[in-house]
């Protein structure tokens, strides 16, 4: 897939689940590969290439999903959901033509995370008949750091919850798609969980849309 941006970590994890369900002995490799340097344009001096050029990093990540035959270990990706904000496509993305990748970057995606996701969060956990009260793991890609404060906010959610976000960006900035992985990655090896927790995984990308999966450890 290419295109999705910043949701494509999640968004391929969710795919990958939709693979195995039809393979329970299946299993899928997820790799990321983001080449976000691509998008500096040496003669574009707006503030969103600017902005976009001290965020954004090169990186990679991997998972695997297997299906429920499998012998596995690991998390179980209990349930998924796409969300596609309609007349959006000026918030995130890229102008593609002779110059390259040019950045669309808007001001206004930290509003669209405080103000869209809280209500889809909300949405997608009662279809599972859960509430925000029963996520233990909050896996959100970080955006940056006002959308990331704008999550935090939006969701009622405090820094320690989001801890895993915002050590990942401090560290490395914002990988595009590698960084949900990243910070997956960072849960598992420092956020301790005890069997049957649950967790969120999210991200947003162009379009603008966004991706939900619930985990259970």
């Amino acid at each position: 897939m290419f295109g999705l941006g910043c949701v494509a970590g999640a968004a391929a994890v969710s795919r990958a689940t939709d693979y195995v369900r039809g393979q329970p002995r299946g299993v899928a490799v997820v790799l990321t590969v983001e080449l976000c340097s691509l998008t500096l344009q040496r003669d574009d001096r707006s503030v969103a290439n600017l902005i976009s050029t001290g965020l954004f990093g090169d990186g990679a990540a991997a998972a695997i999903v297997v299906g429920v035959d499998h012998p596995r270990a690991g998390l179980e990706v209990v349930a998924t959901r796409s969300v596609f904000y309609p007349d959006t496509e000026d918030v995130m993305g890229w102008d593609i033509g002779a110059h390259g990748f040019r950045i669309v970057l808007s001001a206004d995606v930290p509003a669209v995370a405080r103000e869209r996701v809280p209500a889809d969060v909300d949405a997608f956990l009662a279809s599972q008949r859960l509430s925000r009260r029963d996520i233990r793991r909050w896996i959100a890609h970080p955006g940056g750091p006002k959308v990331l404060q704008a999550l935090q906010d939006g969701l009622e959610l405090t820094a320690d919850d989001l801890r895993c976000s915002w050590a990942c960006l401090a560290r490395a900035g914002n990988l595009s798609s590698a960084s949900v992985l990243m910070i997956l990655d960072e849960t598992l090896r420092t956020n301790a969980a005890a069997p049957g927790d649950l967790g969120l995984m999210l991200a947003m990308g162009p379009g603008f849309c966004s991706e939900y999966l619930l985990l259970r450890w």
